[in-house]
């Protein structure tokens, strides 16, 4: 009798340990908020080298978390780039590999999916992206319990818009809102969305929200008051301005102005979501992830003068639509619990790292389904990865593909109705890819092509085939 008393009290005492175990960890589970620019270039922040543009909150966030110096956005347009982001495949395996109509399919699984699925809130606010209302792309049916925002990316393209898509877990389709009792900046009212959403959150139950924001994306538009630093005391712009005279975009009197103007809107944001993370008691146990989409652009009336003025691409080459490290190399920084503050962490890693990482942080096993890798100890540590191939491919004006391989670079170039080139740079002796070496080390060149083959997989949308394919 006795035995059995002992063994049933051990077994009570066993079992309340687990249970107690497996509340610590939901409860421990980290918050994870993904703060995404649109078209943010690499030097456009303070804390990766601006001089031109105010960045007091991002600059402080550098400060207390870790900046990541090489990392990589999933394309360098908008929708592949989102879509590696989501689903943790690269551009030579992805479903999504260019700009276009095309939604994510209800097979491709994406990181708030993963997230849901063991136990996390969702949230999305501003920019989708990757499938309209009654699509299998649409927010609800990958992972997002509440949206507000926009699903097209052309709704995206204007920045005062009078209304908004809303979605909740009680009403899952999306259904358009008017916001016109804010007559104002979209990316203003996304935040409040966001900032409320924060604060409405019980502490028991971890969540994922992404705050996706339009700017500094043309149209190049911002709210007069974020214009105050960069005018003069008469008013008018510090830079010398040409006014651009909009088609697709609005007009713009002050386009360098008002760009400048977009970057510091957007690093007032990271400040409000920073404040309200503080003030409910909940930045010890969240993550936060900013990045862009991809590097810095000139559409809406900005040219490449405006980007070497402004240092958009810092030391880098290139701009949107390159593959090129401006087009590509995206300022990256995380903050939270975990991480070491202050810290550069050289380590490079790109955007389909980010579901594996994430669902390694919230306790999820191992993934094999994806092309990334964890990165949360190299963040940890900045303990270098696996060294490993990088890959990307783009699709407009012809056909080209990128490989980043340890500190070598390869390009491959066929624009439509032109001659291939091949191109081949080594970043730690030439970051600005000015000398290009594939005549030099054409041992080296055939690995990174070889990669590159390897990598590439026919695309199931034929817009995204190469021709011979």
């Amino acid at each position: 009798m006795r035995k059995t008393v002992l063994f049933f009290t051990l077994w009570l005492c066993s079992f309340a340990i687990i249970n107690l175990k497996a509340q610590s960890t939901t409860v421990n589970r980290p918050n994870i908020i993904i703060i995404l620019a649109d078209d943010l270039g690499y030097g456009d922040l303070g804390c990766f080298g601006s001089t031109v543009i105010k960045t007091p909150n991002l600059d402080q966030l550098a400060q207390e978390g870790i900046k990541l110096t090489q990392f990589y956005s999933g394309s360098t347009v908008c929708a592949p780039s989102r879509a590696a982001l989501m689903t943790g495949k690269h551009t030579g395996t992805a479903y999504i590999r260019g700009n276009g109509e095309f939604p994510l399919r209800q097979e491709d699984v994406t990181l708030p999916e993963k997230l849901k699925s063991i136990g996390y809130a969702t949230a999305l606010f501003g920019k989708w992206g990757l499938g309209d209302i009654n699509t299998t792309g649409s927010p609800e049916l990958q992972g997002w319990d509440y949206f507000t925002g926009l699903l097209h990316h052309v709704e995206a393209h204007y920045q005062f818009p009078s209304i908004a898509w809303s979605s909740t877990p009680e009403s899952p389709v999306p259904t358009r809102r008017g916001i016109k009792k804010f007559w104002g900046f979209g990316c203003d009212f996304y935040t409040e969305e966001a900032v409320n959403w924060i604060g409405s959150r019980p502490k028991e139950q971890p969540f994922l929200m992404m705050l996706s924001l339009t700017i500094p994306h043309a149209e190049l538009y911002a709210p007069k008051e974020a214009f105050a630093p960069y005018l003069d005391a008469d008013g008018k712009s510090i830079f010398e301005e040409k006014s651009y005279e909009g088609g697709h975009y609005g007009n713009q009197n002050q386009p360098r102005a008002a760009y400048a103007a977009m970057v510091s809107r957007l690093d007032n944001y990271v400040g409000m979501i920073v404040e309200t993370l503080k003030a409910k008691g909940l930045s010890d146990n969240t993550l936060i992830f900013f990045s862009s989409d991809n590097g810095t652009h000139i559409e809406g009336g900005r040219s490449m003068e405006d980007v070497v003025l402004m240092q958009s691409s810092g030391k880098l080459r290139g701009v949107k639509r390159d593959l090129y490290e401006g087009g590509i190399r995206v300022p990256t920084i995380v903050w939270g619990a975990g991480l070491p503050k202050g810290k550069n962490v050289s380590t490079y890693g790109a955007f389909w790292d980010i579901l594996p990482t994430f669902w390694q942080i919230a306790g999820g096993s191992s993934d094999e389904d994806t092309d990334g890798i964890s990165l949360w100890r190299s963040w940890q540590n900045d303990q270098n990865s696996p060294l490993r191939p990088l890959y990307w491919e783009f699709y407009e004006n012809g056909f080209a593909q990128a490989v980043r391989y340890g500190d070598w670079k390869y390009i491959y170039s066929q624009p439509k109705n032109k001659p291939v080139t091949l191109e081949l740079y080594n970043l730690k002796d030439d970051l600005g890819e000015t000398t290009n070496l594939a005549a030099k080390y054409p041992t080296t060149l055939k690995q990174l092509q070889d990669f590159a083959q390897q990598m590439h997989q026919k695309a199931i949308i034929s817009n995204f085939q190469r021709e011979e394919e």
